[in-house]
């Protein structure tokens, strides 16, 4: 899953980084209102963590602009704990849930999930495909007992295939969603972990494999018998 996090205090955006990261999200960082709208408009997320208090624009106006334009991307906003005018205009504005200053990381990361999973295309914890499952809060993909916690790339490449089974995911969007904007590695890195990944579910003998599409892209697909 890919998030924009956006807070001009850069110790608090270093650290909410490197705890979403560290939990297996790819991220995206802004420090200003403007960054933050320019983002979320030409970004493809599956949430944004947005702090009201910053320069340009504060995150009230972040959000006007955003669901004005009709972009319906789940936000959580990160507001001072007295601010109760900001939480309700807040929610008034189309925010999906606010978490008061200061906060305890194991929460702030219950309140993504849960905003995360009333998205449309996010309902449930555990994908399935072909009886091979990968499970959204541990990161781990089994099969019949066996089961191996994958690393967070291969967890987020393997989640975005297991979401829509059957439909393709192409190079570049693994590139935007999981490496973001201003990577600099190189596209051949995607083959690296598709070829783990396989390695991987070869090895729990789940009849479930990986199928490139040249040209296009990857699919899950059931392995001939």
């Amino acid at each position: 899953m890919r998030l924009l996090v956006a807070d001009d205090d850069k110790d608090i955006a270093r650290a909410l980084t490197a705890l979403f990261e560290h939990n297996h999200y790819s991220v995206d960082t802004v420090s200003d209102g403007t960054d933050a709208c320019t983002y979320a408009l030409e970004g493809n997320y599956d949430g944004i963590v947005l702090d009201i208090m910053m320069p340009g624009m504060d995150g009230l106006e972040v959000l006007q602009c955003l669901r004005t334009k009709g972009v319906k991307t789940p936000i959580l906003l990160l507001t001072a704990k007295g601010d109760i005018e900001d939480r309700v205009s807040g929610l008034d504005a189309g925010a999906d849930d606010y978490l008061p200053k200061p906060f305890a990381a194991s929460e702030l990361l219950a309140r993504v999930r849960a905003m995360l999973r009333r998205k449309e295309n996010y309902r449930t914890d555990i994908l399935e495909f072909e009886g091979m499952t990968l499970d959204l809060s541990t990161f781990e993909v089994s099969f019949q007992g066996s089961s191996f916690r994958l690393v967070s790339r291969e967890f987020q490449m393997l989640q975005l295939l297991m979401q829509s089974p059957g439909a393709v995911v192409s190079t570049e969007q693994f590139m935007e969603r999981i490496w973001g904007w201003d990577s600099d590695v190189e596209v051949s890195i995607v083959w690296v972990y598709i070829s783990n990944l396989r390695k991987k579910i070869d090895k729990l003998g789940a009849p479930a494999g990986i199928k490139a599409i040249r040209g296009v892209g990857y699919c899950m697909e059931k392995k001939p018998i």
